[in-house]
């Protein structure tokens, strides 16, 4: 039992800190709890995609990822594309002076959709997933032995934790953000962490 507690810990511990370094994914759960727009929905995606892809690296597929890096490189392509057109959005957004409040408040219900899209866009366009969750966690809880799922599960639950408590968080910053200007903040942040990170995996593809 203190073996399979210890293996826990350690999963959830290892977890937390693959993901909660601010990134892409981080800075778009942000900003849709601070906007209080699809939030259950962009968190249960990305909370269950880190289970699926936690499962899938301590089950070994963390080999194929490693025997197929023209996979990768595509990905990154694909993914780094992605990420400047969303952080030239996120840009053009920051420098209009009237805009965050009242999107906030307003906007359509196809708001839902492009955020979905937008969610599993930024999970799994994104190499630094494959690499990091699947080869480097599931090598990680491959020295665990038998207690390996116990791992996982404990990885996944960090998961879990940190994209709830952010994208649920994020609503307590409602004072803050009822003014137009911190809108624009928080979306110049959002852009610039789009831009450098899309910047970097094109560069790196």
């Amino acid at each position: 039992m203190t073996n399979a507690l210890s293996a826990a810990a350690a999963g959830f511990g290892t977890g937390l800190s693959l993901i909660v370094a601010i990134g892409a994914q981080n800075a778009f759960v942000l900003r849709q709890g601070a906007r209080r727009d699809a939030v259950l929905a962009v968190v249960g995606i990305c909370a269950l995609s880190d289970v699926v892809l936690i499962a899938a690296g301590v089950a070994g597929v963390g080999a194929v990822v490693v025997a197929w890096p023209g996979l990768v490189t595509a990905v990154g392509w694909i993914g780094g594309a992605f990420l400047l057109c969303y952080g030239a959005l996120a840009a053009r957004r920051a420098l209009r002076p009237a805009g965050g409040a009242l999107r906030a408040e307003g906007e359509a219900a196809g708001s839902r959709r492009r955020a979905v899209l937008a969610c599993l866009a930024l999970t799994w366009l994104n190499p630094h997933v494959y690499l990091d969750t699947v080869f480097l966690l599931g090598s990680v809880a491959a020295d665990r032995g038998p207690l390996r799922w116990t791992f996982g599960l404990g990885a996944a639950c960090a998961s879990l934790c940190w994209f709830a408590a952010l994208g649920f968080g994020a609503r307590f910053l409602g004072r803050f953000l009822s003014r137009p200007a911190a809108w624009r903040i928080l979306d110049g942040l959002v852009a610039a962490t789009m831009i450098v990170l899309g910047v970097t995996l094109v560069a790196g593809a």
